[in-house]
């Protein structure tokens, strides 16, 4: 194997670009917690078992075959060739990074109505500040993911597919397409946000005007110490209640992200639009 890497080594440096950008921007992979080294090693060996079936005369790479000598030189063309490796690498990765923000803004609309949003820590799986319901909800997602072996499928089907369909070129000829699918994800996510957070955001709003009217009907009662409790008894009991409906939720979220992350692939393949 070493001797097929020295043998092929502009595309074994093009398809390792695109892996450890991949890596550096995925959920959990990403986070300062795992060694940059394990990282690395990572990226090289996935940059190993799929530079083999990459070829500069044929596939997505025969693209770069015009500007890559026979001998193998490198040079500045090459260099700007890592860079836009790297960035579909970096492309997929914030993609799957928005499905998990999914999960992690409606823990902040939970939060927020529950009376939580002031107890934000910092969360090692988003790496921003978050509540402890945002933090919840984003480890229970990590744990549905794992579960269901969906970093298996971007391993070993997500990166092939993606060596398959698409190149540097693909991002420069269609910044347009590529964009106007990033935004309408950023409009599906908040979407998305809003239907998980939905049942406790509507129940605890209607606690919120039944203390009110009570409130204004009994002057004399001290509603206020009393409303902060019965929410977050009432958005936790809701909560426990429809685990198995969010964990549904999560694994339809994963399965439809990927099936768009797919139509991705074959839109800047093919130039069209979804």
């Amino acid at each position: 194997m070493p001797e097929g890497i020295l043998r092929n080594a502009p595309v074994y440096l093009l398809s390792a670009a695109r892996c450890f950008a991949l890596i550096m921007t995925l959920p959990l992979f990403s986070s300062q917690t795992v060694n940059r080294k394990v990282k690395i090693a990572l990226a090289g060996f996935l940059a190993a078992f799929i530079s083999p079936q990459l070829s500069l005369y044929s596939g997505s790479f025969s693209a770069y075959g015009p500007f890559i000598t026979p001998e193998g030189n490198f040079n500045l063309v090459f260099i700007l060739l890592l860079l836009g490796e790297g960035m579909i690498g970096v492309i997929i990765g914030f993609y799957i990074q928005i499905i998990f923000a999914v999960f992690s803004t409606a823990g902040q609309f939970f939060a927020f109505q529950m009376g939580f949003s002031a107890s934000s820590t910092y969360d090692s799986l988003s790496q921003v500040e978050n509540p402890l319901l945002g933090q919840f909800l984003n480890f229970s997602a990590m744990l549905v993911f794992l579960q269901q072996k969906f970093f298996q499928k971007i391993f070993i089907t997500g990166i092939k597919n993606s060596f398959d369909t698409l190149n540097a070129f693909s991002i420069v000829n269609h910044t347009d397409s590529l964009f106007t699918f990033m935004t309408g994800s950023l409009v599906k996510l908040f979407a998305d946000a809003f239907v998980v957070a939905l049942p406790i955001m509507g129940t605890l709003f209607l606690i919120n005007v039944m203390m009110g009217v009570i409130s204004k009907a009994v002057p004399q009662m001290n509603l206020l110490s009393e409303t902060f409790p019965i929410m977050i008894l009432t958005g936790f009991f809701i909560m426990l209640s429809l685990f198995p409906q969010l964990v549904s939720l999560f694994t339809n979220s994963f399965s439809s992200g990927f099936k768009s992350l797919q139509k991705l692939f074959m839109m800047l393949h093919d130039g069209g639009i979804p």
